[in-house]
């Protein structure tokens, strides 16, 4: 039987539709450049280990590809100056963005030509458009602090999340995935146009408008001094991520000694992973609403020492399929922890110059973690990879121990109690 939609339906779907593209739309311009970041990171770092390995590349020079990310970490170095000097055009943080956003694009226009270039001067290319992407990601973290409310960063960190992962499909699932058929140029012109198309959108972002209400910033936030201040939450984010990668990031090059092939590997690379994140991303907000950051955390976190322990038994065996599966687990798991955690670095980035405070809050973190980054693929070519992964457990389960002791801190301080 043919059953009547009343206009007042209609019309009550039409209205919470409007409702929902109103919330997100703000949300546009973070998505389309975290996307960017992620393709072009992707691109440059995130496909080049596999292949490489494959060609026979021992683990421990593998190992120094991740000098590719070092700009990531050293973005302390000059975040200062994103946030004292303001550019002769657009809004302030806006202005940073479209400059670094800009030199990117130009640095892969140059890159597209080096095919037969000396791999030192690809490196160097490489290295000078992340420290571009690594420069329109802090200042895109200070208008973040400075003009989003604390009540909705769960959400923009969700955006920036969903937009990463998608940008990771794309950089590596698609554009390495078909490196054979677009061949260095075309690939790399396409990573360039993506980053000039996703830049359109914080053209049209109300800075001056909605500058300050991002939240009183803490008295005691600054300039460099605020190292000293920061210490024990950089220390404490060193450690995760550190621990993190230690446990996490050579699972698919232990796949490739297991007997995977490059195409099923790079397919849960380019494909699962950046997939399994976006959707984490969009439900980890509201699972941090319901069960608190706190727990939420430590959900993630124990699903990882799962994967680990899994991914120790796998290789011990020589267990394709559950090695398989322990990587996706690890997938899931650790996609959970992306919301909840770049939520806590907003909030301990809240002060008068956000741009250096996020920069030593991640940055200083993740450059203090960069020796393990580099060194992990030695370590497993020497001890094997069921001894690796047995002995990353343990400095992973004190990492998060510590960083959960450190939220929890810092949420009841505010008043929220273990959300």
């Amino acid at each position: 039987m043919l059953q009547v939609v009343s206009p007042a339906a209609v019309g009550s779907v039409r209205v919470r539709l409007d409702r929902f593209l109103s919330g997100m739309r703000p949300l546009a311009p973070f998505f389309c450049l975290y996307m960017t970041f992620g393709a072009t990171l992707g691109f440059l770092s995130g496909g080049a280990p596999l292949i490489l390995r494959v060609r026979g590349l021992e683990l421990a020079e593998i190992g120094l590809l991740q000098l590719i990310n070092l700009p990531v970490g050293l973005t302390f170095l000059w975040a200062a100056v994103l946030d004292r000097v303001r550019l002769p055009f657009l809004d302030h943080r806006v202005g940073w963005i479209v400059a670094a956003q800009g030199a990117t694009v130009l640095l892969l226009g140059v890159l597209s030509f080096g095919e037969h270039w000396p791999l030192l001067a690809l490196l160097l290319l490489a290295v000078a458009a992340c420290a571009c992407v690594a420069t329109m990601d802090i200042a895109l973290e200070a208008l973040v602090v400075e003009t989003v409310p604390a009540e909705r960063r769960a959400f923009v960190a969700s955006a920036k999340l969903c937009g990463a992962s998608l940008g990771g499909i794309l950089g590596v699932g698609i554009l390495v995935g078909s490196y054979d058929l677009l061949g260095w140029r075309l690939a790399v012109l396409a990573c360039a146009a993506l980053d000039a198309l996703c830049l359109l959108p914080i053209f049209g972002y109300p800075e001056a408008r909605l500058h300050g209400v991002g939240g009183v910033p803490e008295r005691w936030s600054g300039s460099f001094a605020r190292l000293r201040a920061l210490a024990a939450r950089i220390l404490v984010l060193g450690a995760y991520f550190a621990a993190s990668y230690l446990l996490s990031g050579p699972n698919t090059l232990a796949l490739l000694d297991l007997g995977v092939p490059l195409a099923q590997v790079g397919f849960l690379t380019g494909t699962v992973l950046p997939a399994i994140n976006l959707v984490m991303a969009l439900v980890a907000g509201g699972l941090a609403a319901r069960f608190g950051t706190v727990r939420l955390i430590a959900f993630g976190a124990f699903g990882v020492l799962v994967s680990g322990g899994l991914m120790a038994s796998a290789c011990a065996a020589g267990a394709v399929e559950l090695a398989i599966a322990a990587t996706i687990l690890n997938f899931l798991c650790g996609g959970i922890l992306g919301v909840p955690v770049f939520n806590m670095i907003y909030r301990w980035a809240q002060g008068p110059r956000p741009a250096t405070d996020y920069a030593l809050l991640f940055g200083a973190a993740f450059f203090a973690a960069m020796p393990l980054r580099v060194a992990a693929p030695a370590l497993a070519e020497w001890a094997g990879w069921p001894s690796y992964f047995g002995a990353t457990l343990p400095l992973y389960a004190a990492a998060v121990a510590w960083l959960l002791v450190t939220v929890d801190r810092t949420l009841r301080a505010d008043g929220a109690g273990t959300r």
